[in-house]
This record gives structure tokens, sequence and C-alpha cells, in this order.
């Protein structure tokens, strides 16, 4: 007997399969709706230890914008969004910035680093001209 059902809408491909999971004592015992077996493990997944890619902004000084877009390069655990948010926020970047660029590595210990989104040109004046 299931202690709790979790209803799961799968978003690992364009299907949107719904899971059922049957959660006991904190572990799956059972599955069921989905299609294929990577439906599957992210049920468990989501079920037991979610996971997030976390998406901000990033403060930048000189640029043309007055914020950078970030991604983390992985999903990190779910409850530890606030604490990573409150991490990145400490910092300020100058201009210019890329795509790609490495902001922080290994978030909080998960492995996960955080990259530049979006590119930010320096302003006129930082560049020297005019």
């Amino acid at each position: 007997m299931a202690e709790r059902k979790v209803s799961v809408t799968c978003i690992v491909c364009p299907v949107g399969c719904k899971i059922e999971v049957d959660i006991c004592n904190g572990k799956v015992v059972n599955v069921e709706g989905n299609a294929c077996i990577r439906g599957l493990n992210y049920a468990k997944e989501e079920c037991t230890s979610p996971k997030r890619v976390l998406t901000t902004l990033v403060s930048v000084k000189g640029g043309n914008l007055p914020v950078t877009s970030v991604k983390t390069t992985k999903p990190i655990p779910k409850e530890l969004i606030g604490s990573a948010q409150m991490e990145i926020s400490k910092i300020t970047l100058a201009a210019p910035v890329s795509i790609g660029e490495l902001v922080l590595r290994n978030l909080l210990g998960t492995g996960a680093d955080v990259v530049v989104t979006r590119s930010v040109r320096p302003t006129e004046a930082e560049r020297g001209c005019g």
C-alpha cells in the first residue's frame, strides 16, 4: 500500500506522459503511465531528489546593460536553490562579458558551474571612446 501517491508530468520529451508514482517509507514502490525508461527514471528522481537548472541575473559594471543572465551548467538539488541564489547574488561582473564565460565554479559543492548566457558590451565611456 502506498504511503502517498504523486502525479508527475514527464518533461524529458515532447510526449509529456502523466505518471503516477507510489511512495512508501520514502521509496518509490510503483510507477505507472510512463511510455519509456527515461520517463520512469525522471519520475523516480523527481519524487526522491528533485533537481533544477538555476537561471538568474548578475550585476554588470560598465556595460551596455546593467545585468546579464546566468545559469548552472547542470541541475542542482532543488533544496539548494535559495542558497545558490544568495551565493550568486554576491557577484558583480565587469564588462565585457561573453556567453559561456565562467562566473563561478562548483556552486555550493554541487559540481555545477555558473556561466553567462547573454553577452554584455562595455559602454562607450568604458572603452575610452568619445
